[in-house]
């Protein structure tokens, strides 16, 4: 079988993918509801049921800059299978909190497993994807969470029309317990584990970051920015426009926008290169925002979660093999943790200005400066790929 046509779903591909839907089912499905539980089960505040969502937020960040490190220590696939452990054992201890300083201490918790997991398992879904197609087999990788951002809220909303709290976490960890036995199927290829370091005296910057990776990932922090408006505030400025109802169907024509895309744009990625793909997304994201801005219909609103499907959908996965490209692949664990760690501050910072924003000048606004964003971010990147060398040799060669 020739390189251009080895196949990307093997055993291994399969089952971390399919392991890191479960993690974003749970995520999200958690993310959707837990504020619920605090406002109308543990009379908390609106703010305080924010907190909920920052703190797993925080943790994740925090615990980014030494995943690579660790999985230095401790082998990428021992990485796999400890964090998810980890995981699944924390969502079972929702069942047992009834106040909220505990739950809060319980998502920080979470969090950590949560930013160790994800690292671990971006940086060995690449590992796995011959380096010949990882522009598609990373797209196809991102649907995972891109799937589960539909299906986790989908799940957790509509459980608790019917059940109690306790119901909805006890099918979450039974979930998420079934979903992590295909981490153990997963097998990471010889020559991707780092050797182990040798003990040394001083502490330096790449223990916790790839620099080659930086550059790419702070242009992705951006994106993040971006996005981070649509998923804080999409369903409230619906509400306030009256496209409650429409808003509920967003995610599930964004999802299937990036479904059709994928194919033919990761494959797309791999033949003629990052900007052929980066820039036309990059251009579908600001319009989407833009038609988010001047919405007043439901089709408006869908047509724009379509274009944004499009346009964002396959951003996510480009900068992060580009941000894996970038290194050798034993360091593709820090990659990886440095490209999240700047997507996560990027999120965290767009929940905050977003809403500073909004309070001060309207949801249109905050639309048209989200737009404004992803066109700066295309002045960026065209001046990073002018500066970028080619890739590391041992990232593109078989």
């Amino acid at each position: 079988m020739t390189a251009s046509h080895r196949s990307i779903w093997t055993k291994s591909f399969m089952s971390v993918s399919f392991t890191q839907f479960s993690v974003f089912l749970v995520f999200y499905a958690l993310l959707t509801t837990l504020p619920i539980l605090v406002i109308e089960e543990m009379n908390g505040t609106q703010s305080e049921g924010g907190i909920t969502v920052t703190a797993m937020l925080l943790a994740a960040i925090l615990i980014r800059p030494f995943s690579g490190k660790i999985m230095e220590r401790l082998g990428k696939k021992k990485t796999l299978t400890t964090s998810i452990m980890i995981f699944t054992a924390t969502t079972f201890f929702y069942l047992s909190v009834d106040q909220f300083a505990a739950l809060l201490g319980l998502r920080f918790f979470h969090g950590l497993s949560f930013g160790l997991f994800t690292t671990a398992s971006g940086a060995i879904a690449a590992d796995v994807i011959p380096p010949e197609r990882r522009g598609e087999g990373l797209g196809y990788f991102a649907m995972s969470m891109n799937l589960a951002v539909v299906a986790g809220p989908f799940l957790g909303l509509t459980l608790l029309q019917y059940a109690p709290f306790s119901i909805l976490f006890i099918v979450l960890s039974l979930l998420i317990a079934g979903g992590s036995l295909s981490a153990f199927l997963v097998q990471v290829p010889p020559g991707a584990e780092a050797d182990p370091a040798p003990s040394k005296d001083r502490f330096s910057i790449q223990d916790l970051i790839e620099l080659k990776a930086l550059p790419i990932a702070v242009i992705s922090s951006f994106i993040a920015l971006a996005y981070s408006s649509i998923i804080s505030f999409l369903s409230v400025y619906a509400n306030a426009i009256g496209l409650s109802g429409a808003s509920s169907y967003f995610f599930l024509v964004f999802a299937l926008a990036m479904l059709l895309s994928r194919p033919y744009l990761g494959r797309a990625y791999d033949a003629k290169g990052p900007k052929y793909v980066i820039l036309p997304c990059l251009l579908l994201f600001s319009a989407g925002l833009l038609l988010i801005s001047i919405t007043s219909t439901a089709w408006m609103l869908l047509l724009s979660a379509a274009i944004i499907g499009l346009g964002y959908g396959t951003l996510l996965p480009s900068f992060q093999t580009m941000a894996i490209q970038s290194a050798p692949i034993t360091r593709s664990g820090h990659s990886t943790a440095t490209f999240f760690m700047l997507y996560d501050i990027g999120i965290a910072a767009g929940s905050f200005l977003w809403g500073l924003v909004a309070a001060g000048a309207g949801y249109q606004t905050l639309y048209t400066a989200s737009a404004i964003v992803v066109l700066a971010v295309m002045v960026l990147f065209s001046v990073q790929q002018a500066r970028q060398p080619a890739p590391v040799a041992s990232n593109q060669a078989s």
